[in-house]
């Protein structure tokens, strides 16, 4: 918190200390594990005591209920993400299977591609998902979404873009 001014400094402070517990109580309800609730509790109170809207939340705990959703949205789908990882790499030859360090990295990549995909229009990141999952040809991915062929070329290249950019 250094880099925040005395009265920003002030204001976090007071933020933490009046709703904090109110914040990790809810959390806990949701997960049922206070571990998880309090890091989640941290995690959104990082992020909102580091955003530039720190003096201008006026309903604090609606703020805090929104920043805190993301953050459980994002543990989430990287624990659905993990979850498959794993289950594909349960179906692959014991040969085959990466090391534990091998796929570590390997989750980080796909979690960086998976928040990049996420700043994709819906209908980019459909068609590109459409394109690499299911192997649809352009047209066809065309004619699925209601676009034109020369769309479904820019939803791709914007695609590939974010995940060049993800895993640079």
């Amino acid at each position: 918190m250094s880099a925040l001014s005395p009265v920003d400094r002030l204001r976090a402070q007071a933020l933490f200390s009046d709703h904090h517990p109110w914040l990790l109580g809810r959390l806990h309800d949701r997960l049922r594990n206070r571990a998880q609730a309090e890091d989640m509790a941290s995690e959104t109170f990082v992020q909102v005591i580091g955003s530039e809207r720190l003096a201008s939340i006026e309903q604090p705990r609606a703020f805090l209920t929104t920043v805190a959703k993301r953050v459980l949205y994002e543990f989430w789908r990287r624990r659905d993400l993990e979850r498959a990882y794993c289950a594909a790499l349960e179906q692959l030859p014991e040969i085959h299977v990466p090391s534990a360090e091998d796929r570590a990295l390997l989750l980080e990549s796909l979690e960086r591609i998976a928040q990049a995909l996420d700043g994709l229009s819906d209908k980019a990141r459909h068609a590109f998902l459409l394109s690499q999952l299911d192997g649809l040809t352009y047209q066809e991915i065309a004619d699925h979404i209601g676009v034109s062929h020369g769309m479904v070329r820019k939803y791709m290249a914007q695609g590939w873009r974010a995940c060049t950019l993800a895993t640079l």
